[in-house]
């Protein structure tokens, strides 16, 4: 095992939560992009949130770790061309978010569970839209393939984990959406832009794995322009 894997293995077992959290739960304070919004004005969408799951693989290649993202398809109903993480609706026939997360996964880009070590969840997100995403933080063995599945997936790409854990990356934006000022991080990786909910996600990945640090260690120059 190189010093990478073993240092991300171990920040992992440290720093994320071992079971997923409660949906119910009244003391819950999810993140999301409404607690970014540097003037406080932001409004919390109500409950019922509709609940969403996410897997957040990571890849070991001999360049170094890998976060592996996906470009969604055109023509589709919600977030059409943008930049995500596989996943999606916690079906009721789902036993929890992780299943749900790797199940969304096959069938987005073929990613069999077989091939993943799921290591542990961090908070949920709050969308603006109101689905509370719970993010399921994993292992994918390097000998998967990743197939997308063209009705959902246009593109399948990596970027290094070392650019995604690097603070200085995350930018704030803003635009107006229904009437309101929405705040959300975002960052460029080469011609793609990473921005809103799975930017906020990897933001809170970087936060709880990696706060304190400068850098980590690999190359996070990879896509920058």
């Amino acid at each position: 095992m190189s010093t990478l894997l073993a240092d991300f293995l171990a920040r992992a077992e440290a720093g994320l939560s071992p079971r997923p959290p409660e949906p119910d739960d009244p003391t819950s304070n999810p993140r999301g992009d409404h607690s970014i919004d540097p003037d406080g004005a932001a409004l919390i969408p109500p409950p019922p949130h509709r609940r969403a799951a996410v897997l957040v693989p990571v890849v070991h290649r001999p360049e170094g770790l890998a976060l592996v993202l996906t470009q969604r398809a055109t023509g589709l109903r919600d977030h059409s061309g943008q930049v995500a993480l596989p996943g999606g609706k916690i079906d009721p026939s789902d036993p929890g978010p992780a299943e749900a997360a790797l199940r969304e996964a096959h069938e987005e880009i073929a990613l069999a569970p077989a091939d993943v070590r799921v290591l542990g969840y961090l908070d949920p997100y709050l969308s603006g839209t109101g689905f509370l995403v719970t993010p399921v933080i994993a292992f994918a063995a390097p000998r998967a393939p990743f197939r997308p599945n063209p009705t959902e997936v246009a593109e399948v790409f990596e970027v290094p984990l070392a650019f995604l854990m690097d603070r200085e990356r995350y930018f704030l934006r803003s635009r107006e959406w229904q009437g309101r000022q929405r705040w959300f991080y975002a960052m460029h990786f080469g011609e793609r832009l990473i921005w809103g909910v799975t930017a906020g996600i990897l933001n809170n990945l970087r936060e709880r794995l990696y706060a304190g640090d400068a850098a980590v260690s690999g190359d996070s120059s990879a896509g920058t322009r």
